[in-house]
């Protein structure tokens, strides 16, 4: 990961720094528990639970690494920062199709926080890119895989 900004809610920065402190305090000394009570097993050339918990540790070790990394390089979106004029991460919007008629609500979010099956989106996704810095009422085209959507903007929220 390169150091490329990364965007955050109040919620989102909250959720990396749980995990993060998880990560530190709790999985690493459980999988470091696992090791030791591995190695007990005997010879650790064919310790298949060894092998195991070492995987799990260096994925725990790069998880590690890649949350400080992103919480470095955060900028955080405060509520205060947040208008309702265009839209922008952190927004609540509320989007009609046009060509049928379904209303969706999603929140911009950063890439980090992106999480589409609660209606979480990045700015970086197709639909964020076409509404970020457009108000309410404007009609964008979102480019998707099927063709071309549009959309109109009918709330913006906090």
């Amino acid at each position: 990961m390169s150091d490329k900004e990364v965007i955050l809610t109040q919620d989102g920065l909250k959720k990396l720094e749980d995990e993060l402190e998880n990560l530190k305090s709790v999985k690493r000394r459980e999988v470091a528990e696992r090791i030791k009570v591995a190695i007990g097993y005997g010879d650790i050339s064919e310790n298949s639970e060894y092998e195991d918990a070492k995987n799990e540790q260096a994925f725990i070790e790069g998880r590690i690494i890649t949350l400080e990394k992103m919480l470095r390089n955060a900028r955080i979106i405060n509520n205060d920062d947040i208008n309702t004029d265009v839209v922008n991460v952190g927004n609540t919007v509320i989007v009609e199709d046009l060509e049928y008629g379904d209303t969706m609500e999603y929140t911009i979010v950063g890439t980090a926080e992106s999480d589409p099956l609660n209606n979480k989106i990045s700015n970086e996704s197709p639909v964020g890119k076409a509404i970020i810095g457009k108000a309410k009422g404007s009609v964008v085209d979102v480019n998707v895989p099927a063709g071309v959507i549009q959309y109109k903007i009918v709330d913006i929220k906090k």
